[in-house]
C-alpha cells in the first residue's frame, strides 16, 4: 500500500562567495521580520488584548518595506520573509493548543540560520537548483537521488553553527509503502549504559558518542575560553567547538536511524515507555548521559516510521512500574534501587532488570492494543488498586512530568 508522504531530502551545498553573501542577507532579514512581527503581536495582546494574525503581520511587512529604515528588505526574495510570518503563525497555533511554548525572539548568535523558498522562488531542472535573486544554480552534492518524477514543493537553505551549508528539498515520496504485516511485537526499555533492552532479551549498547569525543570537546572548549571576546581567533575557536558537536550529533543520528528502522521493519507492534525526557534531564547526575543517549530523537523516529510503514506504536504510561514487576508471576517488589541489575522473585524466576522491564512493557502494550485504553494485566499494589495505565498513540507531544526510574 502506497502512502502519500511528503519527505525532506537533505544535502550539503557549497555556495560561492556571492551566493553565500545573498543567503546571509536573507537569513538576517528573516530573523528581523520574525522578531518585529513577534514584538507586534506581543504588544497588541499586552496593551489591547488583541490577537494579531498572519494577514495583519503580512500587511505590516509591506509597510516596513516602504520605510527608509527597512528598505533593505526589498533586496532579498520576499518569499522567505512571508514564510517566516507563516511559521510564526504556526508557532502561535501550537502555543494556543498547548503543544509548544510561547514563541521566542531569534538572536543572531543563537538561532538557526534558515530560509524557506516555495515554488515561486526557485527553479529546479535536471538536478540543478537555482534560487530567487541568484544568477547561477547552487553547487549541491546529490548524495542520493530524489524519487523519480518528484517535484519539490519547498526548498530550505540552512547554515549550522559549524559553518556547513545544507539544502533540504521537500517533495512527495511515492516509494514509501506499508510493509507486509507480521505477527511479531517487541517491548523496548530505554536505558543509559544499554540504550535499549528488548523483550526478546537483546540489548543494544549505548555507543556514547559524546563520551568518545569528550577529550577533544574539552580541549576545544578550553581553547575557546582563552580567546578575546569579539576577536577573529575566538570565532575560529567557536567553529572548532561547533564542528565537534556536529560530529557527535551526526553519528548519533545515523546510529538511531539504523536502530529504529530495524525495529520497525522486524516488528508489527513496537511498545515503548512514555518518558518525559525534558524533566529527566533535571537529574544532575544522569543528565549528560541521558542527553547523549538521544531518547527523544529515538522516540520521534519510531513515531513517524511506524506511520510510514504501517506499524503500530504503543506508549505505556510513565508511572507503570515495569522494573519492579515480575514478568513471570506478576508480583511487585516494593523497592528496587538502581544499582540492582538482577533480582530473584519469590516464584523462583531470576530477572535481568532491563529485559524484565521490556517484557512487562510489551505485555502492557499488547493489552492496550487488544482491549483498549486503561485495560491491562491485573497487577495489584499492596493497597489493592490497579497500578497500570497505558495510552495508544500516534504519539502526543506531551509536557507531563517524568516518572522516576526504578
Amino acid at each position: 500500500m502506497t502512502v502519500h508522504v511528503k519527505r525532506a531530502f537533505k544535502y550539503r551545498c557549497y555556495p560561492n562567495g556571492e551566493q553565500a553573501a545573498e543567503l546571509s542577507r536573507t537569513f538576517g532579514c528573516v530573523r528581523l521580520v520574525w522578531n518585529r512581527a513577534l514584538a507586534a503581536r506581543v504588544e497588541a495582546w499586552e496593551r489591547r488584548q488583541e490577537r494579531v494574525g498572519y494577514g495583519a503581520t503580512s500587511a505590516m511587512l509591506t509597510g516596513w518595506k516602504r520605510t527608509e529604515e527597512l528598505a533593505f528588505l526589498n533586496e532579498v526574495s520576499c518569499v522567505p520573509l512571508q514564510q517566516a510570518l507563516r511559521h510564526l503563525q504556526a508557532a502561535f497555533t501550537n502555543f494556543f493548543t498547548r503543544r509548544a511554548g510561547h514563541p521566542r525572539f531569534k538572536a543572531r548568535k543563537r538561532s538557526r540560520d534558515a530560509a524557506e523558498y516555495t515554488r515561486s522562488a526557485f527553479r529546479y531542472r535536471e538536478g540543478r537548483l537555482t534560487l530567487a535573486k541568484m544568477a547561477e544554480p547552487l553547487d549541491i552534492r546529490w548524495s542520493r537521488p530524489l524519487p523519480e518524477g518528484a517535484v519539490p514543493s519547498t526548498v530550505t537553505v540552512s547554515r549550522d553553527a559549524a559553518g556547513r551549508w545544507f539544502v533540504s528539498v521537500l517533495c512527495e515520496d511515492p516509494t514509501v509503502r506499508h510493509l507486509p504485516a507480521l505477527d511479531r511485537a517487541v517491548g523496548v526499555d530505554l536505558g543509559v549504559s544499554d540504550l535499549v533492552a528488548l523483550s526478546t532479551g537483546e540489548k543494544v549498547r549505548n555507543p556514547g558518542h559524546e563520551r568518545r569525543e569528550r577529550t577533544r570537546l574539552v580541549r576545544a572548549q578550553r581553547e575557546l575560553s582563552r580567546k578575546a571576546a569579539g576577536s577573529a581567533n575566538r570565532e575560529k575557536a567557536r567553529r572548532k567547538v561547533a564542528r565537534v558537536h556536529a560530529r557527535i550529533a551526526d553519528r548519533r543520528r545515523d546510529f538511531l536511524h539504523k536502530l529504529t528502522t530495524r525495529l520497525v521493519r522486524e516488528n508489527q507492534t513496537v511498545v515503548v515507555e512514555g518518558l518525559s525526557v525534558r524533566d529527566l534531564l533535571g537529574n544532575r547526575r544522569l543528565s549528560r548521559s541521558i542527553a547523549d543517549a538521544g531518547w527523544a530523537e529515538l522516540r520521534a523516529m519510531l513515531a513517524y516510521k511506524c506511520v510510514w510503514y504501517g506499524r503500530e506504536l504503543v506508549t505505556v504510561d510513565r508511572w507503570f512500574p515495569s522494573s519492579k514487576l515480575c514478568s513471570s508471576c506478576g508480583a511487585r517488589r516494593t523497592c528496587l534501587p538502581l544499582h540492582v541489575r538482577t533480582w530473584e522473585c519469590a516464584c523462583g524466576a531470576v530477572h535481568d532488570r532491563d529485559v524484565n522491564a521490556a517484557r512487562n512493557i510489551l505485555a502492557a502494550g499488547l493489552a492496550v492494543a487488544a482491549c483498549g485504553d486503561g485495560v491491562g494485566p491485573q497487577r495489584s499494589t499492596p493497597g489493592g488498586q490497579s497500578s497500570v495505565k497505558q495510552e495508544v498513540v500516534p504519539p502526543p507531544r506531551s509536557r507531563a512530568t517524568a516518572r522516576p526510574r526504578g
